[in-house]
Formats: structure tokens, sequence, C-alpha cells
């Protein structure tokens, strides 16, 4: 190609040119990922080199776009975490499909708005058909429904808006979380104006459940003093750890105190298609609304999440709004537009990548790497029970195992558990093919292992605890041994 890869002087290009670029783009894409095994799972840089590499006027000339994709691709995608490697074992990986990677593609080039039915009632109906996947799986009943959303945070912000809105007394009202709850629910009280004030972090029993008892009591409280209980959130798969709340007894709680009962089920939602994660989240069934994350163990690029709710007209009831410029989308009674929904107008289609891959692979096969990945989780809490350095810091579930470097006959105080747990996260971190990260447990520093690539083995993960290991035995002898 030569310099100008457009024609003339304006933003268009030839047929020929466009398919060039765009098999160049495939090959880049496919050597990525055939590649990738034999390569660390982190790169990054510091923010003065990149600057000094980056940090440039744009040009005012045009450029060879071959020699762009090559810049992108060589020079600046690489350089983060690669989380659909199969050693990123650290915060939530994300693996996504072929089919969705393609689907994300044609979504781009067909450039779509969907939030409208007179405007994109193809993705509006296959959305309805998507979201009616998810209504089966988690077993709600017809006229539940929800809407897609870019993840788990606008997710969230959508089902507490429906709450608020829902409620008999929302300027009194009190928002109920567990103290292992994502912080996105939190930034979601902020934004709707809800302070501190109003929001109870509930203690965690010895699991990282939501403890019931003290939750009861603080609602007791709250109503003595004039407050109103608005919704309570619970978890179906920490991010922390993976716990899940008791759902059932939530539920006979709230529908008992009238209270919205609002699941967020970000991280473990789509577990749900497993018969061991029907079984772990019983009871979500009865929630009043539940947040889903595709990008997560439904294995699509970012960004895809959902809100999901029991009775659909509490969402259009709190974001259903009157516009003069869309007066035209009106179509009539059953032709839904998704911008009435939730909180976004322009949106993308974001049901065809997620249709693509079912499509393509078939639910068995989504059940099969689902319930591995869970099941390696638990060959990880079986490998750190056996170990003679290692000690579970919870229960493996929905894929993450939290442990930490500690010999039981050690006898070590909590400053120096720190240090070489610390050390040893470091040292993986810089030494290691593998990605790891870390939480806090009880107040614990913990190393955490999230283990949801499909094309992760027990070979990688093997290999990964046994350099934990090694590391651990290497920082016990430094930091314990006399100086």
């Amino acid at each position: 190609m030569t310099g100008n890869d457009g024609v003339g002087n304006d933003l268009r290009m030839l047929p020929e040119q466009m398919l060039a670029l765009a098999q160049q783009t495939a090959e880049l894409l496919v050597r990525r990922i055939e590649n990738m095994p034999g390569e660390g799972a982190w790169a990054g840089e510091f923010r003065r080199d990149l600057e000094d590499q980056l940090m440039k006027p744009p040009p005012e000339e045009s450029r060879s776009a071959s020699q762009v994709i090559e810049e992108a691709a060589n020079e600046i995608l690489p350089i983060a975490l690669s989380l659909d490697h199969p050693r990123c074992f650290g915060f939530i990986p994300s693996q996504p499909t072929w089919p969705s990677v393609l689907a994300d593609f044609m979504v781009a080039g067909f450039n779509i708005n969907q939030s409208s039915w007179l405007i994109s009632s193809g993705p509006s109906q296959l959305e309805l058909v998507v979201v009616d996947w998810f209504r089966r799986w988690i077993g709600y009943p017809e006229g539940a429904g929800g809407v897609l959303t870019s993840g788990g945070s606008a997710a969230n912000l959508d089902g507490l808006v429906a709450a608020r809105e829902a409620a008999i007394d929302p300027e009194r009202g009190v928002l109920y979380m567990s103290e292992q709850s994502h912080s996105a629910l939190v930034k979601a009280a902020r934004i709707m104006g809800i302070g501190p004030e109003r929001i109870r972090m509930i203690p965690t029993d010895r699991y990282f459940r939501m403890d019931m008892d003290a939750l009861v009591e603080t609602v007791a409280k709250d109503r003595a003093a004039g407050f109103s209980p608005m919704a309570l959130c619970a978890n179906a798969g920490t991010s922390n750890c993976g716990a899940v709340d008791p759902l059932e007894e939530m539920a006979d709680y709230c529908e008992a105190q009238d209270i919205w009962l609002h699941v967020d089920a970000a991280h473990g939602g789509f577990l749900l298609v497993t018969e061991e994660g029907r079984e772990i989240m019983s009871g979500i069934e009865r929630a009043d609304s539940i947040v889903l994350d595709a990008h997560k163990w439904f294995f699509q690029p970012y960004e895809v999440g959902g809100l999901m709710v029991k009775d659909l007209r509490t969402l259009e009831c709190a974001f259903a709004g009157k516009c003069d410029i869309l007066q035209d989308t009106i179509w009539g009674a059953n032709h839904p537009n998704f911008s009435d929904r939730g909180l976004q107008l322009s949106r993308s289609v974001r049901a065809l990548k997620i249709w693509m891959s079912v499509q393509t692979f078939g639910m068995a096969a989504f059940r099969r790497v689902q319930s591995s990945g869970m099941a390696l989780a638990h060959r990880i809490e079986e490998y750190v029970e056996e170990s003679a350095v290692l000690e579970m810091l919870a229960p493996a579930a929905l894929g993450i195992a939290c442990f930490r470097i500690n010999p039981a006959d050690a006898d070590l105080d909590n400053h120096v558990l720190e240090t070489i747990n610390r050390n040893v996260l470091a040292r993986v971190f810089w030494e290691d093919h593998a990605f790891i990260s870390s939480t806090r447990l009880r107040g614990a520093l913990a190393l955490r292992m999230c283990v949801i690539n499909y094309t992760t083995t027990w070979n990688e993960v093997h290999e990964t605890l046994e350099i934990i290991s090694k590391f651990g035995k290497e920082s016990l002898i430094r930091d314990l041994s006399p100086h």
C-alpha cells in the first residue's frame, strides 16, 4: 500500500483496500492468540516512557493504514495485562470466544444505535431473545425482563434506581449490603445521591456470607429511627472470594419486610446454566433485580453486562420518558425501546456476540468449560490443603481460590506474614509468566487465583502453584533466618 490508503483527501477507502486491512487485522489477532501461551501474561510500562512514545500531535497528512495497524498491534495494545492468557489468574479474567470477537467487528461495521425499535428492529428483537434466555436460566416468570449494559457497574446502578423508584419513602431510604460487596454498589449509591449515612455495611460469617442476625438487628434499629429500608444487596459470587450470600433466607426476609432484593451476580450469575451453579445460587430467582456480566463466566469481550428484573414494569417506570426529538420512535404496543430500560440512549448492539457464541458452540459446551473452571479452583484448594507452606483463607468458590504462605508449624505474626506474601506476589509479578492478584480477607493479605479461562488447564494452574510455593519457601528462609 502507498502512504495514502484513502481515496483523494477524504475518509473513504476502496473495497480491496478495506478487505486487505481486515485480513491483516484478523491475522494479527489470530497470531496473538496462537503465540500467547509462550509469552508472559502481563506487560506494562511506566507512564513517562509511554508519553515519550505516544504523546505526539495528530498528523496533518495521511499515513499508511497498514503501518498504523501494525503500530497499534505491536507497540500499544500488548502493553497491558492479557486477560485471556491461560496463566492470567488475577482479578476476574476474560477469555472471549472467537465468534463473539467477530460479532463486535460486525456490530461496529453495521454501526447501529440500538436505542429504539424504529432504528434497530432486528437487533432489538435479538436482545429480547437473549434476555429471555437469561430469564429462563435464572428461573424468572413470564413478565420478567431486562436490558444489556456495559457491565456490572451500570447494571447495579440501573437496578438500584429501579429499587428507589419503587420505594415507599426514597428520601429516607437505606441500602444494605455486605462488607464483601463490590465497590460498584457504593458508587451507584453515591451517583443516586445516597450518602454514607444511608448505607449499611453488614458483617459476614466465617464463609464471608452476609450475617443475617446482624442484618435483622440493623434493619430493626433503622425502622425505629425513622428510616425506610429500601433495598438489600446480596452477593452471588463476591469478587474477593466467590462467596454467595444465603439467598433463600434473604428472599424470605425481604418478602416479610417488603424490601427490594437486589442480587449482584456479576461474577457468578452465568454459572446458573450448570447444575452446581443452580444449587449454589438457589433462591436467586426470587430476587427483584439481578446483575449479570457476560464478559466473565460467559466468555464475551468487553463490554457486556446485564440487568434482569422480576417485573419489567419496575424498570420501565424508572427510565421511560418523553422527548420531542424521539417522538417518531414510538412503534406501538409490544415494540420496546431499550432506552426505556436503562440509563443509555445511544447504545451498541450487545446481544449479537452472545447469540453468535451460543449458536456456534451450543450450551453444552458452555456448561462443560464453566464446570471445568470451577473444578480447577477446587483442585487449587486440594493442593493448598496438602501443602506444607500454604493455607486456605476461604473455601474455593465459583472459580476463585484465596490462600497465603503460612506454614502451620511456623507460628508467624501478621506483620511477618504480610511481608512474606507481598514478596511472593511481587516475585510472581516480575519473574514468572503467570499473573495473580491479591485481596484482603478479615484483614489478612490473600494471594488470589481466579480460574475462568477455557484454555487454562491443570498444568498451567499447577505450575503456578509450584512457583508460588517455591517463592514462599525461599522467602521464609530469607525473612526468618537470623541476620
